[in-house]
């Protein structure tokens, strides 16, 4: 009998991740990281305040430039077939830290008439998680504070519960752009702020309604050993359902103490190829200048193959097709080409189909408009556009 109650565990787990959501028994042959799927950087933020816009510009020209998009609502997003969100947020345990940002009076000495609406951030908020770009000049939010974020997409998951697994890609925000003094200094986050952090993303979802590293892991000793072993769930499995990743290794140490191997955690970390905790992982270096120029397509070749190598052994990559306005600007889709071939699972962009660039219209998306496509590098033979629908 004790060897039973050994085996019923790691039976139980197993049934899990092959188990079928309803009605779409065709993908449960495909894995979550079998596919491609396109998402959004920054996918909470608005644009930023034409008088804040106009004041960096004299500050840092390169800095405005980068900070020149915009996103639409989350539910429009989820709409468009944005399969993966990135939200910035901010620790708060006085609830009023970044209340008052102090951009306004920066632009009043520069002779500017600041723009009314520079904050989403309100002292009423209480203490939850703030949510924006940077402190004190970039905080507007289309959602605010993170659990109106969180039960904004709970609601668009709710009405479609047959979706694709949805990635929720979380930065922990802790430094400023500056080290001037000027700007507001975040709060840091300890592991008690991580626990909190669990806490609300459980109370929101639930725990049934989330992919976590325990379901990954499953009865292998590390996530490690996991995907590259057992791989990860199957994609019917995942149907329905979120995966939290965080967006900087800077986590790491302080949200796996006392969780080795993220025994326990709700979020994965953005590990480090061969540790325990590593199953996801960010490949966003390696993409250098445009086209036509000898030492980017070397720099590009390299960043190919690395990620390449990183998704044939398990890995769940995420990659940006383009960052701080430069490719929209120059009309440039090497590196959205190289993001496609790479086989990274999930490619973000500030410019999905439906939100193109002011700049010739750059975009960034599937050929044929799909959400999503088998994985070039992973999917086997059977996987079909069926399966990687919604």
């Amino acid at each position: 009998m004790k060897t039973v109650s050994r085996i019923m565990p790691a039976v139980a787990v197993l049934l899990a991740l092959s188990a079928p959501h309803a009605g779409l028994a065709s993908d449960e042959a495909v894995k979550m990281n079998q596919i491609q799927i396109i998402g959004t950087h920054n996918s909470y933020r608005r644009s930023i305040a034409p008088s804040t816009l106009a004041w960096l510009k004299g500050q840092s020209p390169q800095m405005a430039e980068a900070l020149d998009y915009k996103h639409g609502t989350i539910p429009a997003q989820l709409d468009g077939g944005v399969r993966q969100l990135e939200i910035d947020i901010y620790a708060d345990r006085t609830g009023r830290r970044y209340a008052s940002p102090r951009g306004a009076e920066w632009q009043k000495k520069a002779g500017l008439t600041p723009d009314k609406d520079q904050s989403d951030v309100t002292d009423a908020q209480g203490t939850d998680f703030k949510v924006m770009h940077i402190v004190d000049i970039d905080q507007r939010s289309n959602c605010e504070p993170l659990r109106n974020c969180l039960m904004v997409i709970k609601a668009w998951s709710d009405a479609h519960p047959n979706h694709l697994p949805l990635y929720i890609d979380i930065e922990t925000k802790q430094d400023v752009p500056f080290e001037n003094g000027a700007f507001t200094r975040p709060e840091q986050f300890t592991p008690a702020t991580y626990d909190r952090l669990d806490a609300e993303l459980l109370s929101v979802f639930g725990r049934e309604r989330i992919v976590t590293p325990d379901d990954v892991r499953g009865s292998c000793a590390t996530l490690n050993e996991a995907i590259r072993t057992r791989g990860w769930p199957t994609l019917a499995y995942g149907r329905g359902k979120v995966v939290f990743t965080f967006d900087r290794p800077h986590d790491t140490a302080r949200y796996l103490l006392g969780h080795p191997a993220l025994r326990g955690r709700v979020v994965f970390t953005n590990g480090q190829p061969g540790a325990p905790d590593a199953a996801y992982t960010e490949a966003n270096e390696g993409f250098v200048g445009h086209a036509g120029n000898g030492s980017t397509e070397v720099n590009n070749a390299t960043a190919l193959r690395q990620i390449q190598d990183l998704v044939k052994e398990g890995y769940l990559v995420r990659t940006r097709s383009d960052a701080n306005t430069v490719e929209a600007r120059q009309n440039d889709t090497t590196r959205r080409d190289v993001a496609f071939q790479s086989g990274a699972q999930i490619i973000s962009t500030d410019y999905p189909s439906f939100e193109p660039a002011p700049w010739h219209d750059f975009t960034v998306s599937f050929p044929g408009g799909v959400i999503a496509r088998c994985n070039p590098v992973t999917a086997p033979a059977s996987c079909s556009a069926a399966d990687v629908s919604e």
